[in-house]
């Protein structure tokens, strides 16, 4: 029986709102440790910023981290994956679109997100990714 999305994706993820500044975001991310949070306005789903997004988009232009909102820099055109769904379709989501993560929602609401590293360590938990995806982040 295949496994759903529900059954890897890690639930709860961290969400902002657009107006969130960036060293906020920052912040979050460093607390979680994390490299991606989701922008939610009135509990829908708005857009996603990695801290990749963080450095190319601001850091790069010297933008103010602490005056700019995550709205500015955040990716829009998000591609979702359902909690129901097979862990293959978000497996073959990430390929098509080159994407390493992708949040899970309900509707347009956001419940989870699911990581290529959540999808290595369920399907082989003895590759090199799941033990890389498995280790405590750095803080």
């Amino acid at each position: 029986m295949a496994q759903k999305v529900n059954e890897v994706m890690t639930p709860v993820p961290v969400a902002v709102s657009p107006d969130t500044s960036l060293a906020e975001v920052g912040d979050l991310m460093r607390q979680h440790g994390i490299g991606d949070v989701l922008v939610v306005h009135e509990g829908r789903l708005r857009g996603l910023v990695t801290d990749r997004d963080i450095v190319v988009r601001a850091v790069a232009l010297q933008k103010d981290m602490t005056g700019t909102a995550v709205a500015e820099v955040c990716s829009t055109n998000l591609i979702t994956v359902a909690p129901g769904e097979d862990a293959d379709t978000a497996v073959q989501l990430m390929r098509r679109h080159a994407i390493r993560r992708v949040p899970v929602v309900d509707g347009d609401r956001p419940i989870g997100m699911v990581s290529i590293g959540d999808l290595a360590v369920q399907r082989d938990e003895r590759s090199a990714l799941a033990d890389i995806s498995a280790e405590p982040p750095n803080t």
